[in-house]
């Protein structure tokens, strides 16, 4: 029996506000499914399963705001003895079929007592199949409750009994007088942000390392590549960029990794956090996996998909939970360079200003060519800035010969 918790996403979370269920009890699950959705400052957050088995108890119930850590559901391991024996009419329900705002919580109103009634009326009486799909009973006051308010018993899930009663009238009803919050809090995430950027400041001692890299070869690259190309399928520079930023940090393992509890814990995989402005203010991180050894049209693709996601405030708790380093590029036409702040537990962050023309010395002579400031800020419990240096360096060389990423 595995614990299903309130995954951490990120240094700047604290809680989260269970959405929705996507499965319910007794669903075989895979690696990877994704069963829930958490409302938290950075938007909508998909929640997968990191191990195959069936979805057991739901400990939370929609609306309902709970802390990291805390128990969501249990998952059943394949071979466990208990899910096989557990036959479907005793399983959890499943959650109501509309889902609550993540600012409001489901009431707990105390099931009413048992009524006293004359031997020809049915204390609990049979309805059609709920939203869990199974024939529920409802007791007569929440069926008067239901009636009064314009309510089908039908998309109401039971409680644990297996029968509907006032809390569950109630909480359907809460449920449809309250409109869903739309969009982020971008006043919340803001605070988010803040807090774990000084906690950043105040417990990282942080080191910064900046080079000027001459990226004429890549642009120039790249025009010609995508000149072959058909206009849906070409690249941006963002792409090699990241693929280099990926083999370079690959090469140095002091700046790949996180830093939790007072130990560095280097990682054998490059999962790059790509810093993404979201409209109207605030930034979220999800990572793009193994960008180290994904080819270029696949970055391109991967980035294709993350970016409306992300200014769509939906996400997957995984894209948030494993970054090893943070990428921030300002893009064209902005600032020449930034100084960034490491995104804890991570060791390090690599800062691009805008690639722009700018004059250059080649051979002796002045000339207009397209340059690049990188910086990378490192922590220095764990590297220092000889370290960082190689890396720019590596960088460097990486995308003087942009045809072999």
């Amino acid at each position: 029996m595995i614990e299903f918790q309130m995954p951490s996403l990120g240094a700047d979370m604290d809680t989260g506000t269970l959405v929705e269920w996507y499965k319910k009890p007794g669903d075989l699950l895979k690696r990877g499914d994704v069963i829930a959705l958490v409302e938290t400052q950075k938007g909508a957050i998909e929640i997968e399963v990191f191990n195959d088995g069936r979805l057991g108890d739901i400990m939370v119930n929609p609306g309902q705001k709970v802390p990291v850590g805390a128990v969501l559901a249990t998952i059943t391991e394949p071979g466990d003895a208990r899910a096989a024996a557990l036959p479907p009419e005793q399983r959890a329900p499943s959650s109501l079929v509309e889902t609550p705002p993540a600012s409001v919580a489901v009431p707990r109103i105390p099931r009413e007592p048992p009524l006293p009634s004359p031997p020809s009326t049915q204390l609990l009486e049979p309805t059609s199949p709920s939203a869990s799909g199974v024939r529920a009973k409802v007791t007569p006051a929440a069926r008067v409750r239901a009636d009064a308010a314009g309510l089908d018993l039908a998309v109401i899930s039971p409680g644990p009994d297996g029968v509907i009663g006032l809390r569950e009238v109630e909480g359907a009803r809460t449920v449809r007088s309250t409109p869903r919050k739309s969009g982020l809090d971008l006043g919340e995430m803001r605070k988010a942000i803040a807090a774990a950027m000084a906690r950043s400041h105040r417990e990282i001692p942080h080191y910064w390392v900046s080079q000027t890299i001459d990226t004429t070869a890549l642009f120039d690259w790249l025009e010609a590549a995508n000149s072959k190309r058909p206009v849906a399928s070409r690249l941006l520079y963002a792409a090699p960029l990241i693929k280099a930023v990926g083999l370079a940090l690959k090469e140095t393992p002091e700046l790949n990794g996180h830093y939790v509890d007072d130990v560095f814990k280097p990682s054998n995989s490059v999962h790059l956090g790509i810093a993404t402005a979201l409209r109207g203010g605030g930034l979220v991180a999800p990572a793009l996996h193994d960008v180290d050894v994904l080819d270029l049209d696949v970055i391109m693709a991967a980035l294709a998909d993350l970016i409306p996601r992300v200014r769509a405030g939906r996400l997957r708790s995984s894209e948030l939970t494993d970054a090893t380093a943070t990428f921030s590029n300002l893009g064209e036409g902005t600032s020449e360079s930034l100084m960034p702040l490491i995104y804890p537990p991570q060791v390090a962050i690599i800062g691009c200003g805008a690639a722009a023309l700018r004059p250059w010395v080649v051979d002796g002579a002045i000339v207009a060519h397209r340059l690049l400031t990188v910086t990378i800020a490192g922590d220095h419990r764990v590297s220092d800035a000889r370290r960082a240096s190689q890396f720019l360096s590596r960088l460097d060389r990486l995308l003087q010969t942009p045809e072999a990423l």
